[in-house]
């Protein structure tokens, strides 16, 4: 059995600083849906690669088909570096407008790319870190042709995409174990 996994690099950190926000109770926010509203992140939040590879790629029983991450560069280019010593493929886009408009796209592809060549439907599995209703076409077609496709997000992912995939994963509980070193409760 292999995993291959894709990550959509923006939608997980941004989200999993809300996240850190509501745990912290930053300004007060008690859920994620009011630090959603609000517009409330934990900017002092950062994701581990190392851990977050570890925890999406390794198991015993599988070996890595591939692991690739898309996003957009941050200010210091030394960052992609960094993520691609922790074992990920990176592909970055530059932002149009302070959005991303690539991303979702690229990543689809690849994934309907790599299912048509290299991804064996009966053995392997998919995993999307990524939780919006933009991956639901892929996801749909995915699970429908046979393949095993794993969502890892964080809970508030969209409904229908932990519903479409053959699993979820929740990401909550192990969100201290993501965060970078300098962010973890002591």
């Amino acid at each position: 059995m292999k995993i291959f996994t894709y990550v959509d690099n923006s939608n997980l950190f941004i989200e999993g600083r809300r996240l850190s926000a509501v745990n912290k109770r930053i300004d007060g926010v008690g859920n994620i849906y009011e630090a959603i509203n609000l517009k409330i992140f934990d900017n002092d939040w950062y994701m581990d690669y190392g851990r977050l590879h570890e925890f999406l790629c390794g198991t015993e029983k599988s070996e890595i088909g591939g692991t690739r991450l898309w996003g957009s560069p941050p200010p210091k280019d030394t960052f992609w570096d960094y993520v691609k010593s922790k074992g990920f493929n990176v592909q970055t886009y530059e932002r149009s407008k302070g959005k991303e408009k690539k991303v979702d796209t690229a990543i689809a592809y690849q994934i309907g790319k790599d299912s048509g060549k290299i991804i064996d439907k009966e053995n392997d599995i998919i995993v999307i870190a990524a939780g919006d209703k933009d991956y639901m076409p892929c996801i749909d077609d995915l699970t429908s042709d046979g393949f095993k496709v794993h969502v890892a997000f964080w809970g508030h992912a969209a409904r229908e995409v932990q519903e479409a995939a053959t699993k979820f994963i929740n990401l909550d509980p192990h969100q201290d174990y993501l965060s970078a070193i300098w962010c973890r409760p002591q």
